[in-house]
């Protein structure tokens, strides 16, 4: 019985997917850090009204948040915008530089399917003709 359990724990699946839930969960807190302790502050300042929290209004005796909701479209906005420039386009960036330096440098013997250089005229393996 524990041996089928410890089998699907430590199956590669699994421990993939516990480590992306905590690494996501981490980068989720740098993230939401970071949109509140420097950009809203930078936003504060251009705007000179940090918090909207406190715009409401009331109709018939219900008391409607409209400041809130605000604060987190804003707040969603932020931390959209952060992770697109600040992870997405960099991470791009890379992987763009790394596919054009990743060239191919063998090819396909059409008679013996090996892998042979680029540049080569004759198949090492089967001296045919490439």
């Amino acid at each position: 019985m524990f041996k089928g359990f410890r089998e699907f724990v430590l199956r590669g699946n699994v421990v993939d997917l516990a480590v992306g839930v905590v690494i996501g969960a981490a980068f989720g807190t740098v993230v939401t850090a970071f949109v509140k302790d420097l950009l809203t502050p930078i936003i504060a300042a251009i705007v000179k009204k940090p918090d909207f929290s406190g715009f409401s209004f009331e109709l018939n005796g219900a008391k409607f948040l409209y400041g809130d909701f605000i604060n987190a479209i804003i707040s969603f906005l932020l931390i959209a915008a952060a992770v697109y420039y600040f992870v997405v386009l960099p991470v791009n960036h890379l992987m763009k530089r790394f596919e054009t330096q990743a060239l191919p440098d063998k090819k396909k013997c059409p008679e013996c399917q090996s892998d042979i250089p680029i540049e080569a005229h004759r198949c090492a393996f089967c001296t045919q003709p490439v």
